[in-house]
This record gives structure tokens, sequence and C-alpha cells, in this order.
């Protein structure tokens, strides 16, 4: 990717802009704990005993092909969704029975940004903050900070419905940060981003996570996922087929070529994509 190939953007992000309000553990224990986490939906099920421990300091990359269960397993970990069974813990804090105190440890982006557009940037981000209790000089510093960072400050007045679909992106990262989270989800992060903006977020997450940030992806994008995780899943059908690092996955996925991320994951899913395909054509056929 273009952006790539440019030097880090050296001084636009503020180290203590991206400290989380709480230091990471200190114990070797995960930020993120998934165990047997499913996810059905009536006779389908979507996530199936899903077990991962995601660790402070890290960027883990979730990935897989569509309907693989990513954004049903994102939403499951941002609270927005229920498990059917099993247990998500952030922290010490069990999702399911502190709720209000594991969400407040996570800055949630989704994939497509939707945002209440009779209020201002601003508005917006005071509101996010406010949610967690957040408000007073410090709160309206961060909001400075962060608006300036994605170079939205003649915007913050604004109402959110003139904005661009990019400009909604930017307010909406802004505000998974401005109550200082533990925990970073993302999902399709650079959706809507241009070149610059894309960049300066891949820093914004090298810089949460070198503070002590945690930060959990979802991404089809793999040129990101191998240069930004320092670990990675592989999901398909609710299943993780493979989990570790890029070296790893490469002893673990023997595949032909240099052994990039896109080998991989092919190689990982395309034998279920083609079992999937197979299983369609043979019900069009048999009806």
């Amino acid at each position: 990717m273009i952006e790539d190939l440019a030097p880090p953007l050296d001084g636009v992000v503020d180290s203590t802009l991206m400290a989380p309000r709480r230091s990471p553990p200190t114990s070797g224990e995960p930020l993120l704990h998934l165990d047997g986490v499913v996810k059905r939906y009536g006779s389908f099920t979507a996530v199936k005993g899903l077990d991962l421990a995601v660790y402070p300091g890290e960027i883990f990359g979730f990935l897989g092909p569509n309907g693989a269960g990513k954004t049903t397993t994102i939403r499951m970990v941002a609270g927005i969704l229920e498990p059917t069974s099993g247990r998500i813990r952030v922290g010490p804090d069990d999702l399911a029975a502190e709720p209000m105190k594991a969400r407040a440890r996570i800055g949630y982006i989704p994939d497509r940004p939707f945002l209440y557009e009779k209020l201002s940037g601003i508005e917006f981000l005071r509101f996010a903050a406010g949610l967690w209790g957040d408000e007073g000089p410090e709160v309206e510093e961060r909001i400075t900070r962060l608006l300036a960072l994605f170079s939205l400050e003649e915007w913050g007045d604004e109402l959110i419905g003139n904005y661009s679909h990019g400009m909604r992106q930017k307010i909406l990262i802004s505000s998974a940060l401005v109550h200082r989270p533990e925990l970073i989800v993302v999902d399709e992060p650079m959706v809507g981003l241009d070149p610059r903006s894309a960049r300066l977020l891949k820093d914004l997450l090298r810089a949460f996570v070198a503070g002590g940030g945690t930060v959990f992806l979802s991404t089809h994008t793999l040129e990101v996922a191998e240069a930004l995780c320092d670990r990675i899943a592989i999901l398909a059908r609710g299943e993780i087929l493979a989990l570790g690092t890029m070296a790893e996955l490469r002893e673990q996925v023997v595949v032909d070529g240099g052994g990039h991320l896109e080998d991989i994951f092919l190689k990982v899913t395309g034998g279920r994509e083609v079992e999937d395909l197979m299983a369609s054509l043979g019900n069009t056929l048999d009806r």
C-alpha cells in the first residue's frame, strides 16, 4: 500500500493522548479472554465455542472470509450481542455479570459509522465521554487534541449530518479513544479513510499498544493485518483454524511462495470455502 512507503508521522501521535486510563495487568493474565463462546441464531451456529486470549500490549488480528463469524464475535466482545453460552472477560470483569465495568474498559470502532447527526462533533465526543462519567477540563482538552489529530478542528461545531463518510469515521475513532480505554475493538478500521488518515490510524494503534493498551482488530485487508498485528487468528465457519505470530503461522501452514499472510489465509480457508460452494451447488442441483 502506498501509505506504508511513507515514514511514520513522527510527532503527530502524542503518547500521552493514547495512554489508557489504567495500567495493564502485570501478572501475565490476558486483558481479553473468551472461554467457550457460542452464538446461535435459531438452528444456525455462527460462532462455535471460541477459546481465545489477547494479552496487554499486543495488536491481535481476527481474520476470516465473509460469514466466518468475525463481526458476530466483535459485537459480542463489544457488548452489543450476548453470547448464547460461554464467557467473555475484559480484565477481571465478566462482560455478562458486570457489563458497565467491562465495557468502560473498551473503545469500539465499528465498520459503519452510524452517529447522532443532530449533534456536532464536539457534542458527540462529550456524549461519548459522559457515558463513562468523564467530563470537565481534562475531557475538553482531549476532545480538542483528538479533533486536531484528525484535522477536524474547523468542523468541531458543525452537525455530524454535514460530515463526509471519512469525517464520520474519524469522529467515531475519536469517540472510542476519548475515555482512555484499555482495549480498542476495531471492525474494518480503514473503511472510508483517505491514505493519510489510514496511515495515522496505524500509527495511533501502535502508539496505543506502546503505552500499554491492547487492540483486537478485524479486517479484510490482509496487508494491514500482516504489517500491524503481533498475533493473528484465522476463522472459518465459526471456528479458529490457525492462530499465532506470522512465524508460527508459517510453521503451521506450509504454502508455496514467500509465505505471506494472503497465501496462508487462502490455504487455511480455501478448502472450507470450496466445501460450502459445492454443498450449495449440490443443493441447487437436487431441486
